[in-house]
C-alpha cells in the first residue's frame, strides 16, 4: 500500500463527506451572522442597551463600513457583479452539468454569500442615503442580521440535504 493510497484512505477528498467541509460551513455562516455590516453584533447590542460610547463606537464602525461598502460597490461594483456571476455560472455548470462535487459544494458556499453581499450593499444605501442613527440604525442593523441568518439558515439546510443526498448516492453505488 503507497503512502498517497493510504492519505485518502484517511481522509475523505469528497467535498460532501468530508468533515472540513462542514466545519468550513459552520464557521463561514456563524462569522456571516455575527458581523453585520463588518460590525460585530456584540456592539449593536451594548449600544442599544447602553449608548454612551458604545453608541458612538458602533456609529463609528458603521460609517466606515457604509463608506467602505458603497466606494468598493461605485468604484469595482459592476466588474464584482460580472465577474461574480461568471464564477457561479462556471461552478454550477461545472458542477450539475457535468458532476463535480467540489464544484457544487462551492457553489453552495458562494451563492448565498452572494445574496448577502448583495444584502449589505441595500443595507450600506440605505443608511448612508438616510442618516439613519440610533434606535432606527439598531433595528435596521437587527434587521439585516434576520436577513442574513434567514439565508445562512436555507443555505444550511439545502446544503445539508444535497450532500446528504450525494452521500446516499455514493454508498449506494460504491464510490
Amino acid at each position: 500500500m503507497d503512502w498517497y493510497q493510504t492519505v485518502f484512505e484517511l481522509i475523505d477528498m469528497r467535498s460532501f463527506s468530508n468533515l472540513w467541509y462542514w466545519i468550513a460551513l459552520a464557521v463561514l455562516w456563524s462569522s456571516t451572522a455575527h458581523y453585520v455590516l463588518g460590525v460585530p453584533f456584540d456592539l449593536v447590542q451594548r449600544a442599544a442597551r447602553s449608548g454612551g460610547q458604545a453608541d458612538a463606537d458602533l456609529r463609528d464602525m458603521v460609517r466606515i463600513n457604509v463608506n467602505r461598502i458603497l466606494y468598493i460597490a461605485g468604484a469595482a461594483g459592476i466588474w464584482l457583479v460580472a465577474l461574480g456571476s461568471c464564477l457561479l455560472t462556471v461552478l454550477a455548470s461545472l458542477g450539475w452539468g457535468y458532476g463535480n462535487e467540489f464544484c457544487q459544494a462551492l457553489f453552495l458556499l458562494l451563492f448565498p454569500m452572494s445574496l448577502v453581499a448583495l444584502l449589505s450593499s441595500h443595507t450600506a444605501r440605505h443608511i448612508h442615503a438616510n442618516a439613519i442613527q440610533g434606535k432606527a440604525l439598531y433595528k435596521r442593523l437587527k434587521r439585516h442580521r434576520f436577513f442574513t441568518q434567514a439565508i445562512g439558515m436555507v443555505s444550511i439546510f439545502v446544503t445539508a440535504f444535497w450532500g446528504m443526498l450525494q452521500n446516499m448516492q455514493i454508498g449506494v453505488l460504491g464510490g
